[in-house]
């Protein structure tokens, strides 16, 4: 069985031990095995700094967009062949498309963001941020901001969830702003990820040492960060914690985005009674955020906060609908769900519903089923979507156990000051919708929703065709949430770029400032 290998140093690094065993999540097999033993990891960021970031910057923002949209073209002619590794990730192909062609449209957007709004000269260091300030009486004395990028190192440890599209959610816009990456995806689905890092080396086209990957554990990578680097991480709380107070962090104030894990939630208005369209669009959305990637999405929903005089309804058409679902092997046509990323992950969430049902009761769905088409129940990682219902919105469970798979809980509430009270009990969430038609309880719950959320999603009629849904982070609007979520911010268009750069005050007279702006 194959090791998968490490990229650092513009060089392919094969491990010197057999490693951690990767299996197909759909039968269980050892399809690869993962260790980054014997990749020097201060060497790989020194080669990021002193290669790699010089490289980058040597090229306009136009040329880096241009190697973005060549990237993003590449990509595309080779979607097949990731869709079949993405299917031994239990995923099934519109969850593939989710992840690998979701992927690819972030690095075309942020290729046209950088044509559009970032300077066209030869010089790829400079990006001006807002008006010049008169600090004088007579004018001869100016201030602004300037944004140049930073001389480290794009440290990015992902979670397993979005193999494709999270590396390159995170390296487009470093790219972009003239930074090299180092990419440690997690072992789950390390395999995906390291075929989509071998056809980046192949194409050729991003410079020496602005590409670099480590395959397997982290190892002392933390130990060599320096105050110019920067950390992204996604992935638990628990882990952003240890992360985000690593020695070497703290002591460098290294710059630190963590996007964790959240109890996300979906207000349902009072005025969405069944028959009105609604009230569908609802059960819709929820089942939906249940069975896309088997629930194992940071931003699906978790709390479905439904009126109380709503619940039976609800509960009732939820369960009808998620009966329909049909769970196994991706390779089968007609199934719509497939597996979770490993055995281990299914067990996390059967743990996770068992203390959900101290307070809750099961309403759809079997935890210990073990029959599915075309699969294994117990070789494969599959599980059924679970729905739950709790009649006592005060209990705490709901509110604080994500169970990261195909699980969500029903809550009762009472008025729309009610539902923001429930809804902040998550200590801070990546995304919230509310689904109504009437604009006073829309603004009266967002208003409320805001400030424990990173986005919030209003559903209704008029935008259901086009909108992409409660759980679809889109690169043109920030992607993170405060609290619980990891108080970060990822995308958001330019202000991903900004991310990788540092803000500087610059002072002087108009001819001086105009010179070093680029900008009269």
């Amino acid at each position: 069985m194959s090791a998968l290998r490490s990229y650092t140093q513009d060089q392919w690094h094969t491990p010197t031990e057999e490693g951690t065993p990767v299996r197909d999540a759909v039968t269980g097999e050892v399809v690869a095995h993962v260790s980054s033993a014997g990749v020097d990891m201060a060497a790989a960021l020194h080669h990021a700094r002193s290669v790699g970031g010089p490289e980058l910057r040597a090229l306009s923002f136009h040329r880096r967009a241009g190697l973005l949209a060549d990237i993003a073209t590449y990509l595309r002619g080779h979607r097949e062949e990731l869709y079949a590794l993405s299917a031994t990730t239990g995923a099934t192909l519109f969850d593939s498309k989710y992840d690998i062609d979701g992927g690819i449209r972030v690095v075309q957007y942020y290729a046209a963001l950088g044509e559009r709004e970032l300077p066209g000269g030869d010089d790829g260091l400079v990006y001006v941020e807002g008006e010049r300030e008169s600090l004088s009486r007579d004018g001869s004395f100016l201030g602004g901001h300037i944004c140049t990028p930073l001389r480290g190192a794009a440290v990015q440890i992902n979670a397993y969830n979005f193999p494709v599209w999270a590396p390159l959610e995170k390296l487009a816009p470093a790219v972009l702003a003239g930074v090299p990456s180092l990419i440690k995806p997690a072992t789950q689905t390390c395999r995906l990820t390291s075929r989509l890092i071998e056809l980046v080396v192949e194409s050729g086209l991003l410079p020496p040492g602005s590409l670099q990957f480590v395959c397997g554990g982290a190892g002392d990578l933390l130990d060599h960060v320096t105050e110019q680097d920067l950390v992204s991480f996604t992935g638990s709380a628990a882990t952003a914690e240890r992360l985000r107070t690593h020695p070497a962090v703290v002591r460098q104030a290294v710059r630190f985005n963590a996007e964790a894990d959240s109890v996300n939630c979906s207000v349902l208005g009072p005025d969405a009674t069944p028959g009105t369209p609604e009230f569908d669009l609802y059960v819709d959305q929820l089942v939906t955020e249940m069975t896309v990637k088997a629930g194992q999405k940071c931003t699906a929903i978790r709390r479905a906060l439904v009126p109380a005089e709503l619940m039976d309804a609800v509960s009732e058409a939820a369960a009808a609908r998620l009966a329909e679902v049909v769970v196994g092997n991706p390779a089968d046509p007609s199934v719509r769900m497939g597996a979770l990323a490993s055995l281990g992950q299914r067990e996390e969430v059967r743990r996770c519903v068992k203390t959900l049902l101290d307070s809750a009761r099961l309403v759809s769905g079997d935890p210990d089923r073990a029959d599915f088409v075309g699969a294994d129940g117990e070789r494969g990682a599959f599980l059924t979507p679970l729905l739950l219902r709790c009649d006592d919105p005060g209990a705490t469970a709901p509110h604080e156990v994500e169970a990261f798979g195909p699980v969500s809980t029903l809550i009762p509430y009472t008025s729309p000051e009610h539902a923001v009270f429930l809804a902040a009990q998550g200590r801070g969430s990546l995304a919230a919708s509310v689904v109504t038609g009437d604009a006073a309880f829309a603004r009266r719950t967002v208003v409320g929703l805001a400030p424990w959320h990173g986005r919030v999603l209003v559903l209704d009629t008029e935008s259901a065709k086009a909108s992409t849904g409660h759980g679809s982070p889109l690169p043109a609007l920030i992607h993170g949430g405060p609290g619980r979520a990891g108080g970060g911010e990822e995308m958001g268009g330019i202000r991903g770029i900004l991310h990788h750069m540092r803000r500087t005050a610059v002072q002087g007279g108009p001819s001086m400032l105009a010179a070093l702006t680029g900008r009269a």
